[in-house]
């Protein structure tokens, strides 16, 4: 009897958790089951020579 108490106790657990994760899907805060992965390809990229380029000099020079 005790084995199905325990049983019972982590299926409400988990239930509990997942409403709290979709509650919180819900305002924005993670990504749970409603929204799928962000399609990398299509988020802008920055290249490395540009981060590192003094807008008032032009590039860098290192020797």
């Amino acid at each position: 009897m005790e084995i199905v108490v325990v049983f019972l106790f982590i299926a409400i657990v988990l239930f509990s958790a997942d409403r709290l994760l979709l509650l919180l899907e819900s305002r924005g805060h993670v990504n749970w089951r409603r929204t799928g992965r962000r399609d990398l390809s299509a988020e802008p990229t920055a290249n490395l020579d540009s981060l590192l380029e003094d807008p008032d000099r032009g590039p860098v020079r290192r020797p």
